[in-house]
């Protein structure tokens, strides 16, 4: 037993190890490249993981949902409430047809053309319809945009295509309980109260700029709640996250030295174990014994994202709209909870599962880098009208 005990021991310590290593080792690379570490992790977590050196485990999995609500409360704090009123419109088309392209694209194929079952089609349409709000404000906020409006409508539209996202997966498939209710109510209650009172606490001398950090440590409270009645209700705590960050933007705006605590904690640690589970979740293997599906996936999500999202970003944001279509045809976040729910529903069996995230983790990836290589805006000049 005490062998068995130091071998695990041993295991873990060298899984902390290789994460370590990768999180330094993509920093590097990112600042050689000039590409969005989130691009690096994700492609390094796959070859680490494929290949053996480090497996996903449980402690790196909560810390992994942890950073994806993180990164989704820092998005909201980055969206300014005036101009989304301004740009509702944009926002909301752009964000609406950027999940309904892909949503109907995929399902039809999946059910029509490669012979999945009804619930399996929908899961597919549902995993490829979104767009990672982790992913476009991680890059984003390591990109140097000159215009600040083109940034926040990019935000807002991509909350738009995931609050869609969850709803059809809510709608669908999802059967609420008293603990989906208890869930909405605690998010609504700690949003609010939240909302009204956060001030004090940021504001009060005794507690403001101190080393110990405990502004951040009441954030990641309110955040952790989030999670804890999400897990028992059923639910998900990204959307109260982002709903929370951004009712807090304003007054969070006043501490700006708080908001850059807030991401050096977490570009520190915490994101890379995010984007690096990501890329554990791809199967090679699996995937290349499907890969003419992958690729058509792959497709299907590419570009029926360029036709929901490209006319109307070059309509609205004509210097951008190119860059905006390939951010908004990132996947990670959503489409690995709609391609997990499925799997553990029973939806979806382990081929269509490993098929679905790698073409939800594909595209955080391949569009990014192309976005971030060739269409990154450089003007600010009429990008808005």
């Amino acid at each position: 037993m005490e062998e068995i005990s130091l071998a695990l021991d041993l295991l873990s310590q060298a899984n902390i190890l290789v994460l370590v290593i990768i999180i330094f080792v993509s920093s590097l690379i990112s600042l050689r490249l000039g590409l969005a570490v989130a691009i690096i992790e994700i492609i390094l977590g796959a070859f680490f993981g494929n290949f053996g050196f480090l497996q996903v485990t449980d402690w790196m999995t909560l810390i992994a949902t942890f950073g994806g609500i993180l990164l989704t409360f820092m998005a909201g704090t980055e969206i300014n409430v005036n101009l989304m009123r301004e740009k509702y419109k944009e926002s909301f088309l752009i964000g609406f047809c950027s999940f309904l392209g892909p949503f109907i694209g995929a399902s039809l194929f999946t059910y029509f053309i490669a012979g999945w079952n009804l619930q399996a089609a929908l899961i597919a349409g549902i995993a490829l319809s979104t767009t990672s709000l982790a992913v476009v404000y991680s890059v984003i906020m390591e990109t140097d945009i000159p215009d600040s409006n083109l940034v926040k409508i990019i935000l807002a539209s991509t909350f738009v295509t995931d609050m869609f996202t969850i709803l059809a997966l809510s709608i669908i498939f999802i059967k609420p309980d008293l603990y989906t209710i208890l869930f909405i109510a605690i998010s609504i209650a700690v949003i609010v109260l939240a909302t009204k009172y956060s001030k004090y606490i940021f504001q009060h001398s005794k507690l403001k700029n101190k080393v110990i950090e405990p502004e951040i440590k009441y954030i990641f409270i309110l955040l952790v709640v989030f999670m804890y009645f999400a897990a028992i209700g059923n639910g998900q705590a990204v959307l109260p996250a982002f709903v929370l960050g951004l009712l807090m933007s304003k007054e969070l705006a006043k501490n700006k030295e708080l908001m850059v605590r807030l991401r050096t904690v977490a570009y520190a640690v915490i994101t890379p174990i995010f984007f690096i589970v990501g890329g554990l979740k791809i199967s090679f293997t699996l995937i290349l014994a499907s890969i003419s599906l992958f690729v058509i996936l792959f497709a299907i999500k590419i570009i029926t994202k360029f036709l929901g999202v490209y006319f109307l970003a070059n309509k609205y944001i004509p210097n951008g709209s190119m860059y905006t279509t390939l951010l908004m045809s990132t996947g990670l976040t959503f489409g690995t909870i709609a391609s997990v729910f499925g799997l553990n529903a029973g939806y979806i069996n382990p081929v269509q599962y490993s098929v679905l995230i790698g073409v939800v983790v594909s595209s955080a990836v391949i569009p990014t880098f192309i976005a971030q290589k060739w269409f990154l805006p450089r003007h600010s000049e009429d990008i808005i009208e």
